[in-house]
């Protein structure tokens, strides 16, 4: 029965993240977890963890089904496999902080309030970046609407699930407990990380940057089917420049990702004295190919359009969906999921911010937008973000929805707005502080009109990254793990 509660926890933590943005269960399905850790010994609490991943991934990454059989055209039960083994392995990362928990001795209010936090943390943190990363669904972006998200400029994502997992780890603490007094306390320790959250958020660290620049991002909703049909190359272009023709009073017009189905250098004549004749500054997903010590590498890659061309190609790739990892072994997936386009080179160098309206732009592609670090290497230089994706992959998933609770935290932790075109939407423009000043609806061709305030200055998070939080939860469970040793040695001694 509590492997199944565990479950069903992990299952109802998802409702965190958008589009339900149920914030106190980001703190009620990991507290219910907590508890039963606290009354589980280490190989209970390895499954008991291992049930609630199962249950959060499961259900918060069952796009990983749709794109690889629905989009990717991988037989049902291969694809069905391979989101199984996918999910096991994210749900291992809880599982293990399970395990290691249990290794240690002291009250349960330190346990629960101190170590599983840190070790939750931890793992979250070692998730989003040990072998390519996938940082979805860590506790700090279902925290979005809520007070904890006023961390986010000084501690960065994994910071605002420190909270909330310290708030999730007092709460299990707290019931626990039979005396009312101390029951009290432990409910004002919450009280009092709500409070010193809400206090940070409303601390401004950022400053306006000259006027704002008025935008509009054009959501081609083009199909996928379609896309990369040579005889629908043409019709994709006119639908582009057809819906961005009327605005003529914007400063800034943003395409999604590879939302022309054409190589760069294969773009027409006519197209750009089309774009150099609008009054407007272009950016827009296109992909290119170079020629390279005799050999021709592919780029997804963002052209910028001002008074001057500029680029930039993506860094961070998706594994088996634009390259493939050790492909001598696992090239025979590649015929499975039939993707087109899916042989890229990743850029090395680092890059700098594009100029467009006036301003500079921390420029990123689809999923790049999920690495918290990758994000901050245009900052302080760049007043405002843009990313474009191509989100039709994901189809009518919740995977667009939690796309948009981590763009709406990169603008919080950087102190910057975020313009975001995706080509079937959920295309939105945020500002510095996270909060969304108008979203498209999806699969609808669609022209998303606002403005945004360009920032200067630098959050504590641009300066130092997630490592203040990273080092401050390793110092806990360092110091507490010596002080459950000399406990041991202690215990054997008597």
């Amino acid at each position: 029965m509590k492997y199944f509660a565990a479950f069903i926890a992990g299952a109802a933590t998802v409702l965190t993240f958008s589009p339900f943005s149920l914030y106190l269960l980001g703190i009620a399905g990991p507290a219910l977890l907590f508890y039963l850790w606290l009354n589980a010994r280490a190989r209970q609490s390895f499954f008991l963890g291992l049930c609630f991943g199962i249950g959060l991934f499961g259900m918060g990454v069952s796009w990983v089904y749709v794109s690889m059989h629905v989009y990717g055209h991988m037989p049902v039960l291969l694809a069905g496999f391979a989101t199984l083994i996918f999910i096991l392995i994210l749900s291992l990362y809880i599982a293990i902080a399970g395990l290691l928990q249990a290794q240690f001795t002291g009250s349960n209010i330190v346990r629960a309030g101190v170590i599983i936090p840190a070790l939750w943390v931890l793992t979250e943190w070692l998730r989003g970046w040990l072998w390519s990363g996938f940082p979805w669904l860590s506790l700090g972006y279902g925290q979005t609407e809520s007070a904890f998200t006023g961390v986010a400029q000084f501690l960065g994502a994994y910071g605002v699930s420190w909270f909330a997992a310290t708030a999730a780890g007092i709460l299990a603490a707290a019931a626990h407990e039979s005396g009312i007094t101390r029951r009290l306390l432990l409910f004002g320790v919450i009280a009092t990380l709500w409070l010193t959250s809400w206090a940070a958020g409303h601390w401004s660290l950022v400053q306006p940057n000259g006027p704002p620049v008025k935008v509009a991002v054009v959501q081609g909703n083009v199909s996928l089917a379609d896309k990369w049909e040579p005889a629908q190359r043409d019709s994709i272009l006119q639908r582009y420049l057809s819906l961005s023709a009327p605005e003529l009073d914007r400063d800034l017009i943003v395409w999604p990702e590879a939302a022309l189905p054409f190589f760069l250098d294969g773009l027409p004549d006519e197209f750009w004295h089309t774009l150099q004749q609008h009054p407007a500054d272009f950016v827009f997903g296109v992909l290119e190919r170079v020629t390279q010590d005799g050999s021709v590498k592919s780029y997804n890659s963002v052209v910028a359009l001002s008074s001057k061309r500029a680029l930039y190609r993506k860094q961070h790739l998706v594994p088996f969906g634009e390259f493939l990892p050790l492909p001598s072994m696992l090239g025979w997936i590649i015929e499975y999921l039939k993707i087109p386009m899916s042989d890229f080179s990743a850029w090395q160098r680092p890059q700098q911010p594009v100029s467009v309206a006036g301003v500079s732009a921390g420029v990123s592609i689809c999923y790049e937008d999920a690495f918290l670090e990758e994000m901050r290497q245009t900052l302080p230089a760049a007043a405002l973000l843009i990313n474009v994706s191509e989100d039709s992959w994901f189809g009518d998933s919740l995977a667009p929805h939690q796309r948009l609770d981590m763009a709406r935290m990169r603008a919080q932790e950087n102190g910057r707005p975020m313009i975001r075109a995706g080509n079937t939407g959920v295309s939105a423009i945020i500002d510095h502080t996270g909060r969304t000043l108008a979203r498209s609806q999806q699969f609808v061709p669609a022209v998303l009109r606002g403005s945004v305030q360009p920032m200067k200055g630098t959050t504590p998070f641009v300066r130092l990254g997630s490592w203040p939080i990273v080092v401050f939860c390793i110092a806990l469970i360092v110091a507490n793990a010596f002080s459950s040793f000399k406990t041991r040695q202690k215990l054997t001694a008597g």
